[in-house]
């Protein structure tokens, strides 16, 4: 379990060693042909600031040997914004006195329409955390109802047990999203300290049940702006790690959101600069040449437009994060704002524009 290694390691010592990186330190990370958790820390280091465009220009040539000039296109599904969790940042936030609402068969099909309307083949279905509403039973159906008009189904729900996964893998089920918010301990109980969310060794334990279900890829990640990025960054890479030794036959993504506006208003502990993500997605091109990196709609269309030349291979687009939000109820309250609303034939065309070929469904289950 993962849960052995992350408690060998704490929080401030692993905060202190990235602060005390040198030029020196990255300058031998840029120079070597494979990198290591050390080399890692220097990349994200403050230390690093000054040879951004040398881990541009080598995370740009990993990625088109890796992956050559593909970029993945998917659109999030919200099935629900019911949930019991207290989360300080999230719009569906049980405390929240919003209009709470379900998709019904009928209405998701309708959802479903809409999206293979804009050319998706690659769905990522979302929910709150409602088990009682909205739990297992519901996602099966949820599954049987969406499968036979998608190439690619993912999710991101709330962490379940391992054989509700291995159940859910039956119907199609392809990747699950889980982030860890924060790996600091202390903080992750400040921002949920209500609901089974609230169990920081559950949720820590998640890749781990995925895993041993047999899940063909899950995507980690952090809430940047919860704590300091440079060190939920080394636990994710760490974790990330540990994953791949352990559960090799799964492949894995990593995702960057930087906390957005939403109903609730909580204000970052931490920023991060356009700059700094543009290191932090480098640094992780640098460190693992395979794994996936993936930008949402949080993201300014200016700042997406450059990230996918440097190392990305997934983007979301046309997204709307409220259930219904395509036809069946556009008003509903959404999780949190978009930042570029373009519509995803035009994000298409700005990623041809560019040399390279959007693909409207994950081309794993292609290569099967």
């Amino acid at each position: 379990m993962f849960l052995n290694i992350f408690q060998q390691h704490e929080w401030a010592a692993a905060r202190q060693s990235i602060y005390d990186k040198t030029a020196a330190d990255v300058e031998r990370a840029l120079a070597r042909n494979h990198r290591d958790l050390e080399d890692f820390k220097a990349l994200i280091s403050p230390a690093a600031a000054p040879y951004l465009e040398t881990m541009a220009q080598i995370s740009h040539q990993l990625t088109l040997r890796r992956f050559g000039r593909i970029i993945q296109m998917y659109i999030p599904l919200y099935l629900s914004n019911e949930c019991q969790n207290i989360c300080t940042y999230c719009g569906f936030s049980y405390d929240n006195k919003i209009r709470r609402r379900t998709l019904n068969a009928g209405e998701l099909l309708r959802e479903v329409a809409a999206i293979r309307d804009l050319g998706f083949e690659h769905v990522l279905l979302v929910s709150g955390e409602a088990n009682q509403t909205v739990g297992v039973d519901y996602f099966i159906k949820a599954l049987q109802t969406v499968r036979p008009h998608f190439a690619n189904i993912s999710m991101e729900v709330q962490p379940l047990d391992q054989d509700d996964y291995e159940r859910l893998i039956q119907e199609g089920l392809y990747s699950v999203l889980v982030y860890q918010e924060t790996y600091h301990r202390e903080d992750y109980k400040l921002h949920h300290p209500k609901g089974k969310k609230s169990n920081f060794n559950y949720r820590l334990d998640t890749p781990d049940r995925l895993g041993r279900a047999g899940i063909h890829k899950m995507g980690l990640g952090v809430l940047i702006g919860l704590e300091d990025w440079r060190t939920d960054s080394f636990f994710t890479a760490l974790h990330l790690q540990y994953l791949e030794r352990t559960y090799w036959k799964t492949k894995y993504s990593i995702s960057f959101p930087r906390l957005r506006p939403h109903a609730g208003g909580l204000v970052p502990k931490v920023t991060m600069s356009d700059r700094e993500l543009i290191q932090l997605i480098c640094a992780y091109r640098l460190l693992d040449e395979e794994v996936e990196l993936s930008l949402s709609t949080r993201e300014s269309p200016v700042f997406r437009d450059h990230a996918i030349k440097l190392g990305i291979t997934s983007i979301s687009a046309g997204s709307r994060t409220n259930p219904g939000g395509y036809v069946v109820d556009p008003g509903s309250l959404e999780q949190f704002e978009i930042h570029d609303d373009r519509s995803p034939r035009v994000i298409a065309e700005m990623i041809r524009k560019q040399g390279n070929d959007p693909v409207w469904k994950d081309w794993d289950p292609v290569l099967q």
